[in-house]
């Protein structure tokens, strides 16, 4: 018998679930399509290594939106995030930088390293915090076609150039050179000290191939700015259970309004008729049917893989032939027999918050140097986070695990062989850098994961392992994300839409992609 739904939703990550509850709370009746054995796409916690499970991809929480906390009631489903303990980084000279949380703490670390800078970072981050409340807004905006707007897009286009005009002149200069220069060089103006700019910086680089020298990284940092946990801007904090117990949560809310969920169910294409979508085709071979279809996935399969080439107008196929991946990011995971032991850590507390391995603004360039003729950095940038400190049960009993974000790495690394030999090197780069400022580290891993941008891309299905399914640069954001004129969550073929990270307002675990893009096939009817 024929399976018919008001709505599928084409991939189970946390984008494609929130689109789905959205649905069925609306009254439709919802099917999402997950390829793999799990829902969660990239924000998934696995056991890899008996009685250790990791936080496979991403790994901490700050993007998520309050709205989708809020309406979707998450919390009742089991979200439970918990506030990271502040930031700390290893300098190479045996001496550390700790990002306190409180005010007062940070104030007199900052003071160790430069009286000025202690002045100062409390009005950088008052400053930030007006940028943030200058382009927050645009968060929650449906790009417009800036060519063709239309009646509601030229008054979305009217609201938010009324909103730039309310700000005072000197938060439009600061908004300007955010939007325009590079990470480093916007937090030279304000700070003096090497290692708090390269701290600082790295919100600028993460999930780009930019250097943070690189112009226009400045408007990643002001992005990653936007997340708030609980009302506090930029906290960040970690799930119980790992990224994948956020995803846990969506699906229980979905569930709960009526979706069902397949997992195992990879779409082969969208069965497009007369230039309408009206169903999907399976891997093997079964055939589904909806009056809608909304694509979770990146651009490229949405565009290029689901469908015909011939359904797409020329300017939309180059435009999405164009669209930028180029993942840079790989994840080394780490199964521990006993708790690292950094050399510079003074207070063990700080095992409980983000570990910076960013000693140096030149460290991070140099990383970024190794990697963009198409190799890993020998040196890498490495974002450190040990969930068990936080949530003892992802691990047994006195074990651990090490959760290790890197940058950078290439998609193909040829000079270092075939795949496997290319995720041995990359992995044995990793340790070895970590091994300078964790000394016992080599004696207690038990197991390691390594993914490589070439890995993530084949098990979590991101063109080219990119995180954020589409770099977060400034000529992909807004109303160019994935290609002007289809920036508003639809596409040309009638009823089939786009609801991932590729669209706006971009990647990270925001849900926001996923809500906007509910509400729009709401808009219309569907």
């Amino acid at each position: 018998m024929t399976q018919s739904y008001d709505a599928i939703i084409v991939g189970g990550g946390h984008n494609g679930l929130t689109c789905a509850a959205y649905l069925a709370k609306a009254g439709r009746k919802v099917l999402v399509l997950e390829r793999r054995h799990l829902v969660g796409g990239a924000a998934v916690s696995e056991e890899k290594y008996p009685g250790f499970k990791f936080t496979v991809c991403s790994y901490v929480v700050s993007l998520l939106r309050p709205e989708v906390i809020r309406e979707l009631e998450l919390a009742k489903h089991g979200l439970q995030i918990v506030p990271l303990h502040g930031t700390w980084a290893p300098m190479e000279n045996g001496d550390q930088l700790a990002m306190y949380a409180d005010p007062a703490s940070l104030r007199e670390e900052i003071k160790r390293h430069s009286r000025r800078d202690a002045e100062m970072i409390p009005k950088y981050n008052q400053m930030m915090y007006q940028m943030v409340g200058a382009v927050k807004p645009i968060l929650g905006y449906v790009p417009p076609n800036p060519v063709s707007p239309g009646f509601r897009g030229a008054r979305t286009l009217l609201d938010f150039g009324r909103h730039l005009q309310s700000l005072d002149k000197k938060t439009f200069h600061q908004l300007s050179k955010i939007m325009t220069m590079s990470a480093a060089d916007f937090l030279a103006e304000w700070l003096e000290t090497d290692v708090v700019r390269a701290v600082m910086s790295i919100s600028g680089i993460i999930g780009t191939k930019l250097g943070a020298k690189s112009p226009g990284t400045a408007y990643v940092l002001l992005h990653h700015y936007m997340g708030e946990l609980d009302g506090a801007f930029t906290a960040w904090g970690s799930q119980k259970g790992g990224t994948g117990g956020v995803s846990d949560a969506i699906a229980s809310a979905a569930r709960s309004y009526g979706v069902e969920i397949r997992c195992n169910a990879p779409v082969q294409q969208v069965i497009v008729k007369n230039g309408r979508a009206e169903g999907v085709v399976l891997e093997d071979g079964e055939e589904i049917y909806a009056k809608t279809i909304a694509s979770a996935t990146d651009p490229r399969v949405t565009f290029r893989k689901l469908v015909d080439e011939k359904d797409l107008p020329e300017d939309l196929v180059r435009a999405i032939d164009k669209f930028k991946f180029r993942g840079s990011s790989g994840k080394v995971n780490l199964a521990l027999d006993a708790a690292p032991k950094f050399s510079a850590m003074t207070d063990p507390a700080f095992l409980r918050g983000s570990i910076e391995i960013s000693p140096s603004v030149d460290y991070l360039e140099q990383a970024y140097d190794d990697a963009k003729y198409g190799a890993f950095s020998k040196r890498p940038y490495i974002d450190v986070d040990i969930p068990t400190m936080v949530d003892p049960s992802m691990a047994p009993p006195g074990k651990h695990v090490m959760s290790c974000f890197v940058q950078y790495a290439s998609y193909d690394m040829p000079e270092y062989g075939n795949r496997d030999q290319q995720r041995d090197a990359f992995g044995n780069a990793v340790i070895d850098t970590l091994s300078e400022f964790i000394p016992n580290l080599k004696d207690i891993i038990l197991h390691k994961q390594v993914l490589t941008p070439w890995d993530i891309e084949q098990e979590f299905g991101l063109t080219e392992g990119n995180i954020f399914a589409g770099e977060l640069t400034l000529d992909q954001l807004f109303f160019f994300r994935p290609a002007v004129g289809w920036a508003d969550f639809r596409t040309p073929i009638r009823n089939y839409y786009q609801c991932g990270s590729g669209t706006h307002p971009g990647g990270g675990i925001t849900s926001g992609p996923g809500r906007l893009g509910a509400l729009e096939i709401l808009r219309d009817g569907n």
